[in-house]
């Protein structure tokens, strides 16, 4: 079994940004207006309308389509799963393949094998990300079920009690990002398929791509100043109570 020292660099490339991202994502988003970060304040605001309001079947219609959207996911990865374990059987037939595309690599037996390897080890991951935030959004709704009715929202303990619904909600929600990161990056791996410069370029691309959307968009300016109108709006409810009580 004979790699050379392209695809190895090209292979610790891809290992080194997937995981380099995702610690530098975590971090910067801990001071930083983003995707991650916005939503987290929206789902803690969330939480607290949810605790007034007496009938919560909106909110957990919501839920609902959001597990829905997972459960799609979950379930395509186990077709693409099985699609990437059938190809170990027809490794020659790739292999064929491979050499028709133009600049492709010479087809290495045994590498191509650990590619479609790490495609497996890549889905896998995927879908324990996607059950596990199922499962957690499943805790959420069992805490809003438990959840009693705060009218005025001016129960601290019941306010805590929300905090932590949204704590479990957010948590799902970074399981969900996990999961379909590892689809972004599972498209840099076709590209070594080709050839390793590919696969590095791919890399990058895939980097540059989730920085771009997640701390770069619109989406994150818009959740960022619908956050700043959820504020106002909670401090003058605020002042409201105490202006009754």
């Amino acid at each position: 079994m004979t790699f050379s020292l392209l695809d190895i660099s090209a292979l610790m490339w891809f290992i080194v940004s997937w995981a380099g991202y995702t610690a530098f994502a975590r971090i910067k988003a801990k001071d930083t207006d983003c995707i991650a970060r916005g939503l987290n304040k929206h789902r803690v605001y969330w939480m607290l309308e949810v605790m007034t309001r007496n009938v919560r079947v909106g909110d957990a219609a919501l839920l609902a389509n959001l597990e829905r959207n997972i459960a799609f996911f979950a379930s395509t990865t186990l077709f693409v799963l099985a699609g990437v374990l059938t190809l170990f059987a027809q490794v020659e037939r790739l292999e064929s393949v491979i050499s028709t595309i133009p600049f492709a690599a010479p087809p290495n037996h045994s590498l191509v094998q650990v590619k479609l390897a790490l495609l497996v080890g890549i889905f896998v991951m995927a879908f324990f990300q996607f059950t596990w935030s199922m499962r957690q959004y499943g805790f959420v709704n069992v805490m809003i079920g438990a959840g009693p009715l705060d009218s005025d929202g001016s129960n601290d303990n019941l306010k805590a009690y929300a905090r932590q619904m949204a704590t479990v909600q957010d948590q799902a929600a970074h399981s969900y990002n996990y999961g379909l990161r590892a689809y972004y990056f599972s498209m840099a791996v076709l590209c070594w398929f080709v050839h390793p410069i590919l696969f590095i370029s791919a890399s990058l691309f895939v980097v540059a791509t989730l920085y771009r959307r997640e701390f770069k968009s619109r989406a994150v300016t818009a959740i960022t100043a619908a956050q700043g109108y959820l504020l106002v709006e909670s401090q003058i409810r605020g002042d409201s109570h105490d202006h009754h009580s």
